[in-house]
């Protein structure tokens, strides 16, 4: 039996998983989340969905 999950709500649980149990400073959480976010915007991204889809 599967199970339909909201990609967004598993994103959330991970990443609260992910904080609570690897304790990553907050500048570090702040700094990907923003570079993340930067590059899926720029330039790079065409370069960046070709290397994550091979």
């Amino acid at each position: 039996m599967a199970m339909n999950v909201p990609l967004w709500f598993a994103l959330l649980v991970v990443g609260w998983l992910g904080l609570k149990l690897a304790r990553p400073p907050l500048w570090l959480v702040v700094v990907l989340l923003l570079g993340g976010y930067l590059l899926a915007d720029s330039f790079l991204s065409p370069t960046i969905n070709t290397a994550l889809n091979r």
